[in-house]
């Protein structure tokens, strides 16, 4: 896609290798590299291209259309019948999609993907592929910088974004009912150890269902993290629905309330070995009583291997 002179200056900062410009772009890979996997997972894309998609089009999150409109991918309104932004670029006054959080743009990119007929090809290459996904890209119309492709390699190889890359079997068309968002099992393991330096959360924050959060390290603990952001630490026990400062590492920690459902595009869950429902909570930013409401179910009821849980909608509805 063109861009604009404002919005080209902003993509030459965020692409510029520096000390200070890495540390942008790592932050922004921090923030969304967790829904660049799960789209991976849910559709094939690799999460290495959305990255630098994402870094590429946006500016770092940096750009007019990020800020305003919350839209990471430079898509346009085609047959959006949603909130729209508008701003030049091929033409004057051209409409953008615009949408309530950055999140909801990183799920929009992949619908946009799986749907036209004219990135088909892509999901014959491997997951793995991503020279071959950024060239496909290129040639399939989605910029029109003739240096595109070049310019997605170059910010997956600077940055290593190949690494969260895996190989995941394609759908071969788009799926009637959104499929199992599957995701790497982990082992919760007590945090024990303190940390003798400063620490600088900031750097750490991710976001998930549109709420920034931390996940959680050797060292780290509520109140540490309470103190940091001048949260009352019973406050941030309550956006998290904690009845303790226990912490465990791999935990997210959330800034915020939770949302009462997921975000679009993410309908339900397959339970995996270990998962409660608190753990799924966390792992969507969706509050328990919404999970307990929508799968008719207590907080503290076992969950089986395969289950499916329900992130925005009461069951059978």
């Amino acid at each position: 896609m063109k861009h604009t002179p404002g919005i080209f200056i902003i993509l030459i900062l965020c692409l510029t290798v520096s000390t200070t410009q890495g540390q942008s772009r790592k932050e922004f890979i921090r923030k969304y590299k967790h829904i660049a996997i799960k789209e991976m997972e849910r559709t094939g894309i690799p999460a290495s291209i959305t990255l630098a998609q994402g870094i590429f089009e946006s500016g770092c999150g940096m750009s007019d259309l990020s800020t305003e409109a919350n839209n990471h991918f430079g898509i346009k309104c085609h047959d959006w019948d949603g909130p729209t932004y508008h701003k030049d670029d091929d033409a004057k006054d051209e409409c953008f999609r615009k949408y309530d959080n950055p999140e909801q743009s990183w799920i929009d990119h992949s619908e946009f993907l799986t749907s036209r007929p004219r990135y088909a090809g892509l999901f014959e290459l491997s997951s793995t592929d991503y020279k071959g996904w950024a060239k496909g890209l290129k040639a399939a119309g989605y910029a029109t910088n003739p240096q595109y492709a070049d310019k997605l390699i170059q910010i997956i190889e600077e940055e290593e974004l190949y690494l969260y890359d895996r190989k995941i079997k394609h759908p071969t068309k788009a799926p009637a009912e959104t499929p199992t968002i599957q995701q790497q099992p982990t082992v919760a393991k007590p945090i024990t150890t303190q940390r003798t330096a400063s620490v600088n959360y900031h750097k750490r924050e991710e976001i998930k269902n549109g709420i920034l959060c931390i996940e959680a390290q050797t060292g780290d603990s509520f109140e540490s993290i309470a103190k940091y952001y001048g949260i009352k630490l019973k406050r941030l026990l309550a956006y998290n629905e904690k009845k303790d400062a226990s912490l465990t590492k791999g935990e997210y920690v959330f800034l915020k309330h939770k949302r009462l459902r997921a975000a679009p595009g993410y309908d339900f869950h397959r339970v995996k070995a270990g998962e409660n429902l608190y753990t799924i909570s966390q792992t969507y930013g969706v509050r328990l009583k919404s999970l307990t409401y929508f799968n008719n179910t207590q907080a503290t009821s076992p969950l089986k291997e395969g289950e499916k849980i329900y992130l925005r909608k009461r069951a059978g509805k």
